[in-house]
């Protein structure tokens, strides 16, 4: 397959994942190939928000309408043009995923199939249900991949053991990691660990900018590396226009395993004695960490503006995104962390240069 093959399956996808949106499920009977994957992919999604109770139908289908938005032919005309494919010798790739979010890894499973190798994949038990159906929808739509996809079974205790692989991709904690990078040590690997986004704030944002803020909190209940975890506000900050702007997710407290999380973390601070703001369904805690706990947003005080650029820099190994309004190079615009382009790589590494170049 040539790269505007590739190209072409891929925007074929994105068309296919338009069918699954927040507003609805609609199937378009326009397209080829659409039969039986719309009612397997359907019925895995209504599945899945049963299999894992983080995985709500609003986020599924979340994750679906991103993607499809994603895949289109100017997105990867502009991701895809930068790279060289002519001298790519396949191999095999093993992809290691997490199960935090829906399709945590579907990004890395297109890059391999796209580069031209052979993807194998193991799922996380968490998020083992979507993507089996989207791989044999591509397997129908380009029967060329038929023999360059392989997603490893889950055994009844999840786990598969991946044998016959040139390269890795792994993602995990950064307890893993270190098991990741022993197990591996003598293949080509991208090796990702725990990151955390945060946002810094100047006490300058519009309502409208805070209400974004709040997408970048909230969705996925904060369980993805790129939900900001924690604020860094000017000293004496007054968060009443803060939590005005995200109360509009106020119904996030009734999800039980969300509410679990915000009377556990809140009746562990006021045993601990721990200074809080609270507003029903969010937790804020003065902290110096970057990780904070499921319905709690950490915070940080500071007086100087370019401290705490030289603080996140020397922290970047930490640090997956940074939101904010004309203050970093690199940032990202309040409520966009989790809508990344094809081009915003995990953790800044570019795993296509490393598909094409290292493996």
């Amino acid at each position: 397959m040539t790269i505007e093959q590739r190209m072409e399956r891929l925007e074929n996808l994105g068309q296919f994942l338009k069918q699954f949106k927040r507003s609805g499920i609609e199937k378009d009977e326009s397209l080829q190939h659409n039969d039986p994957y719309f009612d397997r992919l359907k019925e895995k999604i209504e599945v899945s928000v049963h299999h894992n109770g983080w995985f709500t139908l609003e986020n599924v289908l979340f994750s679906m309408e991103k993607w499809s938005e994603g895949l289109t032919r100017e997105n990867l005309q502009k991701w895809l043009s930068q790279y060289e494919f002519g001298d790519v010798k396949p191999k095999t790739v093993g992809i290691i995923m997490a199960g935090n979010i829906p399709l945590v890894g579907f990004h890395d499973f297109i890059s391999v199939l796209v580069s031209g190798h052979k993807v194998l994949v193991k799922q996380s038990s968490n998020d083992k249900l979507l993507l089996p159906v989207i791989a044999d929808y591509l397997k129908a739509i380009s029967p060329e991949w038929k023999e360059k996809i392989e997603i490893l079974p889950n055994s009844a205790d999840g786990a598969s053991k991946m044998t016959n692989y040139d390269a890795v991709i792994a993602t995990g904690s950064n307890n893993t990691s270190r098991y990741f990078e022993y197990y591996f040590a003598g293949k080509p690997s991208i090796i990702r660990k725990n990151r955390n986004s945060v946002a810094v704030l100047t006490g300058d944002e519009t309502p409208e900018e805070l209400s974004s803020l709040a997408e970048d909190i909230f969705r996925y209940y904060g369980l993805g590396c790129r939900n900001v975890s924690k604020l860094y506000v000017p000293k004496n900050y007054d968060f009443n226009a803060f939590f005005e702007a995200v109360y509009g997710w106020n119904s996030i407290i009734n999800q039980a395993k969300y509410a679990n999380n915000y009377d556990y973390n809140k009746a562990v601070y006021l045993m601990s004695q721990f200074k809080l703001l609270e507003n029903g369904f969010l937790i804020l805690k003065e902290d110096n960490s970057l990780s904070s706990p499921i319905a709690t947003l950490f915070y940080e005080q500071y007086k100087d503006l370019d401290a705490v650029k030289k603080e996140l820099e020397s922290r970047k190994e930490e640090i997956q995104c940074i939101v904010g309004k004309d203050i970093f190079e690199e940032e990202i615009a309040f409520g966009q962390t989790q809508q990344p382009k094809l081009w915003d790589y995990a953790d800044n590494v570019d795993t296509l240069d490393f598909l094409t170049q290292k493996v």
